[in-house]
């Protein structure tokens, strides 16, 4: 391979992350004021009337906007999870907004995993240590670990993204753990979007935290603990044998 050869191989490797990043960026300066809940309110007689009218074109263009918004870490993914409760309803809301978020982070993940994860799974195997034990042990459990990064509200999303990328987990279970495991939370957020409605009657806006109100966060919370079991038992057992 020549050099030439070398560096284009390179270059199309980071390309995609690369690209992430940038729009990221560019997004957060330049769409922060009008992926907003004002742009929503401001625009939801439009939204109502263009769904009615074109109730599949409507569902389509919405999972698509939302899949870039996060494949490209653009603020308003909150917003988005909203409208698609708003317009859609608590069902197929959920499974519109499951799907786009799904997709969208199955990007960034194959992004990060084609640009440098594979590479890096692949150092940290070579060099031992803590390094290596750390990745051994999630991969051990790696469901536990994929569900519980994406139960618990702390973890941001784009973090729970990338850690599989540079650990070596599969694309398979990526979908699946991020399907299922963001479920929850956004079941919470588009049953708060089915309501708006109301709020906007009242000139109000809607409750960002109430997914750490105890009666919403606790059972959320026991969801994670239940995906900390195998690991815990796992640990337990070979304390026993050791």
């Amino acid at each position: 391979m020549t050099p030439d050869d070398k560096s284009r191989g390179t270059f199309a490797r980071y390309l995609p992350i690369a690209t992430i990043l940038l729009v990221a960026g560019l997004g957060a300066f330049f769409l922060r004021d009008y992926l907003s809940f004002q742009t929503l309110a401001d625009n939801r007689e439009a939204l109502i009337a263009f769904r009615d009218a074109n109730y599949i074109l409507t569902a389509l263009v919405f999972v698509l906007v939302y899949v870039a918004i996060v494949g490209f870490s653009l603020p308003g993914a909150a917003i988005a999870t909203l409208t698609g409760g708003f317009l859609f309803g608590l069902f197929p809301g959920v499974l519109f907004n499951a799907v786009a978020a799904t997709t969208g982070a199955t990007g960034i993940f194959l992004a990060a995993k084609h640009g440098f994860g594979d590479r890096l799974a692949a150092r940290m195997d070579a060099s031992g240590g803590a390094v290596k034990k750390l990745k051994d042990g999630i991969q051990e459990d790696e469901t536990s670990y994929l569900f519980i990064m994406r139960l618990v509200p702390a973890v941001p999303f784009f973090v729970a993204n990338l850690v599989p990328a540079f650990v070596g987990v599969g694309l398979r279970k990526f979908v699946l753990t991020t399907f299922f495991g963001i479920l929850p939370g956004g079941l919470v957020y588009t049953w708060v979007g089915a309501g708006l409605g109301e709020v906007f009657a009242r000139g109000e806006t809607p409750d960002f935290g109430i997914i750490f109100e105890p009666q919403i966060l606790g059972p959320i919370l026991g969801l994670a603990a239940l995906a900390c079991l195998p690991i815990i038992i796992k640990k337990f057992r070979k304390q026993k044998g050791a």
